[in-house]
């Protein structure tokens, strides 16, 4: 079985040489360089094909996900980041990227692979996401899901009152599991964008679609475990490592901030 894992990258970087991969430039829609020639970082480009590219700025990697969906055919498909891998092992390095050939032995026999979950240990998903951003985001997207997919309400209650998650929109999965994830996901944030009212947010803060995803894909993979469409026999959880360091004094302080100050978050860490 044969499988292709997107990178989703907005600048030239360090890429894996293994066939698996496929560096993918997302936002590409709109890019130009000094020149005023459409920016070309030598990778493929997420404004070819159908496409969500222009959204962006808004989708961040899931207009990566989206390009993958419909423009791939291989059996697996999987998204990961350009600084944000899976790997077999624990330490993070260049060198500990999972390969095909460490894959390929589960192919067949796991559907699904996702990070180790996210530990939030003092708040719930629904608190942190109170404090961190902007909650009528979230409170919206349950009345959607309540209005359309009625049948994930008590998933998507049960998830957001959880101190943990599969979070990075990160995952690797079969075909059809793929495309029964995108169809839901996707008709989920579009009537989203459809009904949102926000005031101006800076670049950071107006990425929502991105963290959104982030929360309901737990909500999804829970009910199809409720249901037993998908067995967690079928779900295999691996590592995932940075290739750069992450700031923990000042994602501690944001947090603080956010958390008792009422300040929401301003940028990445």
């Amino acid at each position: 079985m044969n499988a292709k894992i997107i990178i989703a990258t907005h600048k030239k970087y360090w890429m894996p040489k293994d066939e698996m991969y496929l560096p993918l430039h997302v936002g590409a829609e709109g890019k130009f360089d000094a020149s005023g020639k459409p920016l070309d970082l030598g990778y493929t480009k997420d404004n070819t094909g159908e496409n969500i590219s222009e959204k962006n700025s808004y989708f961040c990697e899931l207009t990566g996900l989206y390009w993958a969906w419909k423009n791939l055919d291989e059996d697996y498909i999987g998204l990961v980041h350009y600084r944000r891998y899976f790997s077999m092992h624990r330490r993070s390095s260049f060198e500990n990227v999972l390969t095909y050939e460490e894959l390929r032995p589960y192919l067949g026999r796991i559907r699904l692979f996702v990070p180790k979950k996210r530990n939030y240990f003092i708040e719930t998903l629904y608190s942190h996401y109170e404090h961190t951003h902007y909650i009528e985001q979230l409170d919206l997207t349950r009345t959607i899901i309540k209005e359309k997919y009625p049948q994930y309400i008590s998933a998507f209650d049960i998830v957001v009152n959880r101190k943990s998650a599969y979070m990075f929109n990160m995952a690797i999965m079969d075909k059809r599991l793929l495309n029964e994830y995108c169809t839901w996901l996707f008709d989920i944030l579009f009537e989203l964008e459809n009904r949102i009212d926000m005031p101006d947010l800076n670049a950071f803060q107006s990425r929502f679609y991105g963290r959104i995803s982030e929360i309901i894909f737990n909500v999804w993979l829970e009910y199809k475990i409720e249901n037993k469409s998908l067995s967690k026999y079928k779900i295999m959880e691996l590592n995932c490592i940075h290739l750069e360091k992450i700031n923990w004094y000042k994602k501690g302080k944001a947090f603080l901030k956010a958390k008792f100050c009422g300040e929401k978050y301003q940028g990445s860490f």
